[in-house]
């Protein structure tokens, strides 16, 4: 979660930024994004250089020989005057040129980057602003994605449609639970700064390499405090690389600036040509537009889509409304992913608790479909303090898969993440994440028995879905055990009162004597 300190050191760049005569958020939100993008290019340069140099493989260089001046260790220590011809005639031209050698000519991330220019015209400014940005803590974690949303909570039209940040440790976890392969075609139909398709990549590099392609290193961070991390060079992704780069990652989103800063993400991760496209996936254009990618065309859709509001049911896509006619986003998310899934494709997806409980005729329709044509995996519950301080909204996950049917879905009781349910949300000792992730194996190898309900994690079959009219909140299900509590005979009770009660009196009156 982004700190005190660090929010502060936001409102101390945008207050520059606001002085120095850039008052438009979006503009200053776009100006800081170049920044970050600059030192996070030459982060991860450097990175790659290590990996490379571990493993002796050569990778795409984001810098050519001519142009190591445009890295961020370079051109940072520049004075005033310089720095600012210098990024905006070099470096800039640089972020123009890289995006072509990135994709083709269709490719958005070129488009997003063709037109990029620097607004900073005080010298002074732009000194501020690059001293500022090398003292955030962008290797730490997700932590560039915290700020771009402490960023976009200055805007006053943020979140209208009801977008807030998956934590980081529930897309990893979703991602572990579905576990990617190197042949996928993995989609996020609503994918903000592109947080599951990153760590889905994260966790093809994780798990597809070798133990000497694995490569731990101990540093110093800002604290003083020693840390190590560990360098993963993904050696066995190699026949897959093609795929990896050009086929395997597809976003759509209608945030013109989240779908920026997704680009730049999976770039700065290492896929070559991300497919992030400018597109409400909802609408009939989607269909349109992109007919390959709107029906039957990938094997994992990972997602946390807008859950608020309603919207034109007028521009929905007929054949979503025919599998669930409503306005609510969150149901017709679920009939959008069930239709760009291929048959036997499968989906991890976050929603309210609505969906599973929902009485309306939409509710009801959708959870049937969901267990009489497709195959309901699971359902974990997440507790209310998940999303917070964005969100208090209750959650959880479904996992499913197009086609098929139902036969028995596995439960889980998510009672703690790691972190505190409050605003704070301070790391705590309680976390069940390593036992979703245990159980949710043990079920799908029909290791063990689920049966007993008043287990955090237990299965329920088909006919006790049917029964309960297809309701698939946990709470319908779950067996709370009582605890027979035992208490001291009353009598024994009113004596020791009675014997307090007369050892006061005593204490009293000897009082009353001492006072004459």
């Amino acid at each position: 979660m982004i700190t005190g300190e660090l929010k502060n050191k936001i409102d101390s760049l945008w207050t520059d930024f606001w002085t120095g005569g850039i008052t438009n958020p979006l503009t200053v939100i776009e100006q800081i994004t170049f920044l970050m993008y600059s030192r996070l290019l030459d982060m991860q340069e450097r990175k790659d250089e290590r990996r490379s140099t571990l493993t002796g493989k050569a990778f795409n260089r984001r810098f050519n020989d001519d142009e190591q001046d445009c890295r961020w260790e370079t051109w940072r220590h520049y004075g005033a005057e310089d720095m600012l011809p210098h990024v905006r005639d070099r470096v800039f031209r640089h972020f123009r040129a890289l995006a072509e050698r990135s994709g083709s000519e269709a490719s958005l991330f070129a488009d997003f980057m063709k037109d990029a220019q620097l607004m900073i015209q005080k010298p002074s400014l732009l000194a501020k602003a690059v001293e500022a940005v090398h003292n955030l803590p962008l290797e730490q974690g997700d932590t560039k994605g915290d700020l771009y949303e402490y960023l976009l909570g200055k805007l006053t039209t943020a979140g209208i449609n009801g977008q807030f940040r998956t934590p980081r440790h529930i897309i990893r976890l979703m991602v572990e639970l579905m576990q990617p392969q190197p042949t996928d075609r993995i989609c996020d139909p609503a994918c903000g700064t592109g947080g599951f398709l990153v760590e889905s990549y994260d966790y093809l590099l994780r798990s597809h390499s070798s133990e000497a392609g694995t490569h731990s290193e101990t540093f110093v961070n800002d604290k003083g405090e020693t840390e190590t991390t560990t360098l993963y060079s993904g050696d066995l992704l190699g026949e897959h690389r093609q795929h990896i780069d050009h086929d395997m990652f597809h976003g759509f989103d209608f945030d013109a600036t989240m779908l920026r800063i997704a680009s730049m993400n999976l770039i700065m991760h290492g896929v070559a040509a991300p497919d992030i496209h400018y597109q409400d996936t909802l609408s009939q254009g989607f269909a349109e537009k992109r007919p390959q990618a709107a029906k039957s065309s990938f094997d994992l859709i990972l997602a946390n889509p807008p859950f608020k509001g309603s919207l034109d049911e007028q521009d929905v896509a007929p054949d979503i409304l025919r599998v669930v006619k409503t306005k609510k986003t969150e149901l017709l998310f679920i009939g959008l992913i069930l239709r760009m899934l291929k048959t036997g494709g499968r989906s991890a997806t976050i929603v309210p608790d609505g969906v599973l409980f929902g009485s309306s005729k939409a509710h009801l329709q959708l959870r049937k479909h969901l267990i009489e044509d497709n195959q309901l995996e699971a359902v974990i519950s997440l507790p209310s303090g998940v999303f917070k301080p964005y969100a208090g909204v209750s959650t959880a996950i479904i996992i499913f898969s197009k086609g098929g049917s139902t036969d028995e879905v596995f439960f889980y009781d998510m009672k703690a993440d790691g972190y505190s349910l409050d605003d704070k949300r301070q790391p705590v000792k309680d976390n069940n994440i390593p036992d979703i992730l245990a159980q949710y194996q043990r079920w799908c190898d029909r290791d063990g028995e689920f049966s007993d309900r008043t287990q955090q994690a237990f299965g329920v079959p088909k006919a006790d879905l049917v029964a309960q009219n297809y309701d698939l909140s946990i709470n319908r299900y779950k067996q709370q055990v009582y605890e027979a509590e035992e208490f001291e005979d009353p009598r024994e009770i009113l004596k020791r009162l009675m014997a307090l009660e007369a050892e006061i009196q005593r204490e009293l009156l000897e009082l009353e004597g001492m006072l004459g």
